[in-house]
């Protein structure tokens, strides 16, 4: 089949990818912090909780490392090898942050598990929980200005680093309820249960990212409310002799695509039909200033132009 319609060239209208690398490297930052916290917590109280949370602040510190890279390749432009760009880079970086949830979970469970068998008397429990305290506050703000930003910019990238630091967040709060009913009741196996728990909970957050990330791996479509506005807008410009189908879109990271079919009249010249087709996609990308158009043009007469309507 022909394709005799448009293709928006990106042009002056698409702005350039955002540098997000910036939130990466906050990340970092939060991470060494937290680290360093932690582990001379632990070095003082011998909590297993707090020896986990350290533990978990190690990988928060990899996986920022790797966002990093992932953003810097991410906005990389379109090339030969790559001439749709290289936005689902962030992707991979959300499925590894899930990967190395599950790591960390396993590191948990593991200490918590022993732990639970062989109870230890814990020691400076105040000092403990107020570093642990000071460390949650940290990488709870971190975790909320990943997320906001990833969510503004459709980064998934950002959206997984932002949910691992939250569930740094959860696993201090553990830590930190865990370390205090200690503190109160002496009774040494809560600070091993209680990491148990957390354990769990993080590996639920991790294969609920690694779930995220191999759904934008497979061209997930738009979300269902931007594709119910997308098709009533090309409905609103039909009519007798101007139909659209095969609408389809997906997202790729930061970037959205947008394909249809617009069925025309087959007297119709060419240039006519190019000019009503670069029109409507001019002001798709006004009402839609993030999407890259494709679309097909076919006489409307031609039994061939519904052979392709199915997904």
């Amino acid at each position: 089949m022909n394709n005799t319609g448009g293709t928006r060239d990106p042009g002056p209208r698409h702005r350039p990818p955002e540098d997000l690398s910036r939130f990466a490297w906050l990340s970092i930052a939060a991470a060494v912090a937290t680290i360093v916290l932690k582990t001379w917590a632990w070095r003082v109280t011998g909590s297993v909780g707090l020896l986990s949370d350290a533990a978990e602040s190690l990988v928060n510190l990899v996986a920022a490392i790797i966002a990093l890279v992932v953003l810097k390749i991410s906005i990389r432009p379109p090339d030969q090898n790559h001439q749709f760009g290289h936005s689902k880079a962030e992707y991979f970086s959300a499925a590894t942050e899930g990967i190395m949830i599950f790591v960390a979970a396993a590191l948990i469970l593991v200490q918590a598990g022993d732990r639970l068998l062989h109870p230890t008397p814990l020691d400076n429990l105040g000092i403990g929980l107020l570093v642990s305290v000071v460390a949650s506050v940290i990488n709870g703000v971190v975790a909320r200005i990943l997320s906001v930003n990833g969510r503004r910019r459709r980064s998934m990238t950002l959206i997984a680093d932002g949910r691992h630091l939250f569930t740094d967040v959860i696993t201090s709060v553990g830590v930190i309820v865990g370390i205090a009913l200690v503190w109160l009741t002496g009774w040494h196996r809560l600070d091993a249960i209680v990491a148990l728990a957390v354990g769990v909970n993080i590996l639920i957050t991790g294969a609920r990212l690694i779930g995220q990330s191999g759904a934008g791996l497979m061209d997930i479509a738009l979300p269902s409310q931007v594709n119910d506005e997308i098709l009533a807008f090309l409905d609103s410009r039909s009519s007798k002799t101007l139909k659209f189908h095969a609408v389809r879109t997906r997202e790729a990271g930061y970037r959205r695509f947008l394909e249809f079919h617009m069925l025309v009249p087959g007297e119709w010249t060419v240039q006519h039909g190019h000019d009503v087709m670069e029109d409507l996609i001019d002001d798709l990308i006004t009402r839609w200033p993030e999407l890259r158009v494709m679309g097909h043009l076919e006489p409307i007469e031609d039994p061939r132009s519904y052979e392709d309507i199915e997904l």
